[in-house]
């Protein structure tokens, strides 16, 4: 097993991801500026509160934990929640000083944290892809300073895994909407609200295009994927999302609602297909989300369009395998 340093570790994301990784029996080094209270820190984690801004910091800490592999998920993780200068500026020097610590110490594999909204759905000058469902061969187009950043988190470790060639291996995720555990038990999302109510309101979902992820199925994707990156190519950047929609409804029905001029490009999300594909993380990883909102929320969802939904997934399975899917996500 390893030891993996995780920056972040404290967040609605660090929190499963350094119980997923704990209890998958690696050693954690969780770092945050807050810390969260001991009883919930997980068996076989550690935890460090720092400023990773602060000069030297982040390569301290790296040298002095001597990890086997660093997971960057550390940032202002929602858009527009401060002015846009505070959150590029901080995003992308957290990203560099992290990546940039990891590489020097010569931590052999290093991953961060990106986002769907790189993309740039949400656009107010109007967005719409080439085609759906979207994947990792969609253009991006940032509109605002937190996908732009994300997107740079990207160039940053394909950077240095350019400088690196082989000697270390690098890779990013764009984890989907993250659903944390308490979430599916009512807690409020990030966005303020339930995931009953996303359900039940169309409206609230659309934006992100109806995507989600468990973050213990992050915790999962990362596990794969530290075990599996001596074996890809270097630098991959992976979508990881939830195997349906965030939608009781086939998004080919309600994404011409709320996303004009889409309707043509949409047609194949029949079902309980998302938007976002996640065939490359099946087919290079051979990761699979095991987690959806029918086996999760509590209670379970009895909306109107629950049976049907219900029925396409079991149609999906027996007749068409597992659908070219994914999910996204706003925010780590």
């Amino acid at each position: 097993m390893s030891r993996i340093f995780i920056t972040g570790g404290s967040g609605r994301l660090g929190r499963s991801v350094v119980a997923g990784l704990a209890g998958a029996g690696h050693t954690v080094i969780s770092v945050d500026r807050d810390a969260v209270p001991a009883e919930h820190l997980p068996a076989g984690a550690e935890q460090y509160t720092a400023d990773l801004l602060a000069p030297g910091e982040a390569e301290r800490l790296i040298r002095e934990t001597a990890p086997d592999a660093v997971i960057h998920l550390a940032a202002i993780a929602v858009p527009f929640s401060a002015p846009e200068d505070v959150i590029f500026s901080t995003n992308t020097r957290l990203a560099y000083a992290v990546i940039s610590a990891a590489t020097d110490a010569g931590v052999p594999k290093i991953v961060t944290a990106s986002s769907p909204t790189a993309l740039g759905y949400g656009s107010p000058a109007g967005w719409l892809p080439p085609s759906f469902p979207l994947d990792e061969q969609t253009p991006p187009k940032p509109w605002n300073a937190y996908a732009l950043s994300k997107l740079i988190a990207e160039q940053t470790v394909q950077m240095f895994a350019a400088a690196q060639g082989e000697k270390i291996r690098y890779a990013a995720f764009r984890p989907c909407y993250v659903i944390s555990p308490e979430e599916w038990e009512g807690a409020l999302t990030q966005q303020g609200h339930t995931v009953r109510e996303r359900l039940d309101n169309p409206a609230l979902s659309a934006p992100a295009q109806f995507n989600y992820v468990d973050a213990r199925d992050v915790a999962d994707f990362l596990d794969v994927l530290l075990d599996k990156m001596d074996s890809i190519p270097n630098g991959e950047v992976f979508f990881v999302g939830a195997k349906d929609a965030l939608a009781t409804a086939p998004l080919a029905e309600l994404f011409p609602r709320f996303l004009p001029g889409s309707g043509p490009l949409t047609e194949d999300l029949t079902g309980t297909s998302p938007a976002f594909s996640i065939d490359k993380a099946r087919e290079l990883l051979g990761w699979e989300p095991k987690r959806t909102w029918r086996t999760e929320l509590t209670p379970p969802y009895e909306g109107p369009d629950t049976a049907a939904s219900e029925q396409a997934a079991l149609n999906d399975e027996i007749h068409a395998g597992l659908v070219p899917a994914g999910a996204t996500k706003e925010t780590p």
